[in-house]
């Protein structure tokens, strides 16, 4: 009898295991906060300073930290330019104070590690971009990189080096920085669509490629959710 029950017990026991597994390999969903960063760029880049102090309450009470914010700010001005970037800092500066008057002491969070030296900041980005989109960046320019070369610098310097390899943010979460701020604008599909394809390089799955999307439609415009949604769709195409 003792031994059935042992026997049944492990039965038990290894379906518990199973079904945990199953569930923990189903499906992902975007957090809480990288709903928040989604949110937070689109809006910022979108300028709507009103909304945006909704969000930006949303994300600090989702666990974003301050820094994680102020970074989510700082990185967008490279994809809709340094006006709404600051506009967007200096909203967040007035929500921090208000949440300040009522007594809530949001948490900094870490600052960003000191950036390694002795290999120049052009191979330092082209690293991260290899990186980023899978593809080695050693070959001969091509497209606009080769008409205007200054660009290329600009991009490997600055861009990849020294936004994307600051640490408060992960790459997926500087990803979903991008193609929020790229779906807002409008008017730059092929970058948005370059932009989904390294999401799903660092690890962003389809579903929450599609949740993402959701969360365009909901918070921007059902208009730019859709054409966002038609470039989804051709990326995850070339997946199949």
């Amino acid at each position: 009898m003792k031994t059935f029950l042992k026997e049944i017990l492990y039965v038990t026991i290894v379906i518990v295991a199973v079904n945990v597994n199953a569930q923990s390999g189903a499906v992902q969903n975007l957090s809480n906060k990288e709903q928040a960063i989604i949110s937070i760029a689109a809006v910022t880049a979108k300028g709507d300073l009103e909304k945006l102090k909704t969000e930006l309450n949303a994300g600090l009470d989702s666990g974003l930290t301050v820094n994680q914010i102020k970074e989510v700010l700082v990185h967008l001005y490279a994809y809709c330019g340094f006006p709404r970037s600051i506009r967007g800092l200096q909203t967040f500066m007035t929500v921090l104070e208000q949440r300040k008057t009522k007594g809530i002491n949001d948490v900094v969070g870490i600052e960003a590690s000191p950036i390694k030296v002795g290999v120049s900041k052009y191979d330092r980005g082209k690293a991260i971009l290899a990186e980023l989109t899978g593809t080695s960046q050693d070959g001969p320019k091509k497209g606009y990189s080769a008409f205007s070369p200054e660009i290329d610098v600009f991009l490997k310097e600055h861009l990849f080096a020294d936004i994307f390899e600051r640490d408060i943010l992960t790459y997926a979460e500087r990803e979903l920085t991008t193609i929020s701020v790229l779906s807002s604008i409008g008017g730059v599909e092929p970058m948005l669509q370059s932009h989904l394809n390294i999401c799903l390089n660092v690890g962003l799955t389809p579903n929450q490629l599609q949740q993402f999307i959701g969360v365009i439609k909901s918070k921007i415009d059902e208009k730019e959710g859709e054409v966002a949604q038609k470039v989804l769709n051709e990326v995850l195409k070339t997946k199949k």
